[in-house]
């Protein structure tokens, strides 16, 4: 079960759980193959019939959209530099770079740099995404591109991709959820946050 992994919330020991927080942990561990529960799946256990729904999205996103791995990966380290959310980026910077992200690239991202020799369709991915979040709309000529990728059930996938990564960005940073023990922060975190 989980460690501390919050600093806003109390854990939740197994043996202090509901049986329907013993439920949800059960599955959210099922369906990410882990022993233990961490990052925003120990936030979710408080709140477990909004947790279950949460954890459900997530898992179609992660393993079940028609947008390939690689290029989801990327939109999430995209998401995760822009939020600044540590465990996100400690635990998606490894599966980008086995998803076939390059080191350049993951670097550049995380300095908070576009990716100018990432493959055209991640620099696609990287504009849209930026774009977004820059003006809160994409004009079409940046839908376009992303849109020859992944035609249009990939864009509703996609689309749910960055909307799914910054409601767990806003989670892991809201109740500034911890790294595992000896772990290095990504990013510079000033000391009155933390």
């Amino acid at each position: 079960m989980p460690a501390k992994t919050s600093t806003r919330l109390k854990d939740i020991s197994e043996a202090r759980m509901t049986a329907r927080q013993r439920e949800l942990a059960a599955e959210m561990m099922k369906t990410r193959g882990k022993t233990t529960i961490e990052g925003p799946f120990g936030v979710f256990l408080h709140a477990p019939d909004y947790g279950d729904l949460a954890q459900k999205l997530g898992a179609h996103c992660r393993y079940r959209t028609a947008v390939p791995p690689r290029l989801s990966e990327f939109a999430i380290l995209v998401i995760g530099r822009m939020w600044r959310a540590q465990f996100e980026w400690y635990a998606h910077a490894l599966l980008a770079e086995k998803a076939g992200v390059t080191p350049k690239t993951i670097k550049d991202i995380k300095a908070g740099r576009a990716p100018k020799s990432a493959p055209k369709d991640e620099r696609a991915i990287h504009d849209f995404i930026c774009e977004l979040h820059r003006t809160k709309r994409v004009s079409n000529k940046t839908y376009g591109r992303v849109h020859a990728l992944l035609g249009d059930a990939g864009m509703v996938e996609f689309t749910g991709i960055l909307g799914y990564y910054t409601l767990i960005a806003m989670t892991l940073n809201v109740f500034n959820v911890k790294l595992p023990d000896g772990e290095a922060l990504p990013f510079r975190e000033s000391v009155a946050k933390r």
